[in-house]
């Protein structure tokens, strides 16, 4: 029996697809993944290098140890999953805090993070920084940017043409696509497909989040607090839900209190 090459490209597709399966940490949703970590840290890298280079460091010695302090403590408990809940990563963290007054934090792929000192106001605290260096560390250990430009990269080239488009695309050592990376991270998506899947991998750090939180020795029940006040920040800047790549704050808060009592069971008080 002779296949025809469009049924042979779908097949390989379709090989292809369920071989790049993973799932999350704590959530198990299931995620495609077309880049491989090795892939996925580089690029990171040179999208980090590239943010460095057009962002101001804050030079606040007392703010940047801060950043450094709880980034390196959530990431330590990244690195140390109790019970084999997560296969650890192997990472190189980095934690830099950036001079901006817009409140906002990222975290590129391969344990990248920056802070802006304009969301310490909505922070306040340490713990309540550790709430959004737990968010940000997630995203990491969820691999959510490789995940994102998978989807991104089956999104252009279409489903019945990834087998194909991965051999081109991530096999290779063209870096054209460091741009993708930036793009699958925030910029440039499109409402249907990709925009839906940002937002729950959007909740799914914050879930994450709580648990390495806690773990790192920092109280999960400050989130409420963090978010309400972001949410009155962000009176009259009001965007739907279904038009955005993060939960609506009444959502993101409902949940947050939802998944409290499985962060709580990790949680132990450090000085």
């Amino acid at each position: 029996m002779r296949f025809g090459p469009r049924l042979l490209m779908a097949l390989g597709a379709a090989a292809s697809l369920l071989a790049a399966c993973d799932s999350a940490p704590i959530t198990g949703r299931s995620q495609m993944m077309l880049v491989s970590e090795s892939e996925e840290r580089q690029m990171g890298l040179q999208a980090y290098q590239q943010v460095l280079s057009k962002e101001a460091l804050s030079h606040d010695a007392q703010v940047t140890a801060l950043v450094d302090k709880i980034g390196r403590r959530i990431a330590a408990a990244a690195e140390r999953p109790p019970g084999e809940l997560w296969r650890a990563p192997r990472f190189r963290w980095e934690f830099k805090t950036v001079d901006n007054k817009e409140p906002n934090a990222f975290c590129l792929p391969g344990g990248k993070v920056v802070v802006y000192t304009g969301i310490l106001p909505i922070t306040r605290t340490e713990a309540g920084l550790a709430v959004v260096v737990g968010h940000e560390v997630a995203h990491a250990l969820a691999r959510h940017g490789a995940e994102r430009m998978s989807d991104q990269m089956v999104a252009q080239v279409g489903a019945t043409a990834a087998g194909v488009a991965l051999a081109a695309t991530v096999g290779g050592s063209n870096r054209r696509y460091v741009p993708m990376m930036m793009a699958a991270l925030g910029a440039g998506a499109t409402v249907g497909y990709l925009l839906p899947m940002s937002r729950a991998q959007e909740s799914e750090a914050d879930r994450i989040g709580l648990v390495l939180m806690a773990l790192a020795g920092y109280d999960p029940r400050e989130a409420i607090g963090v978010w309400e006040r972001m949410r009155a920040a962000n009176t009259g800047k009001h965007t739907a839900e279904w038009l955005s790549t993060h939960p609506a704050d009444s959502t993101r808060l409902a949940d947050i209190r939802h998944w409290l009592p499985e962060a709580m069971r990790y949680y132990r008080p450090r000085d």
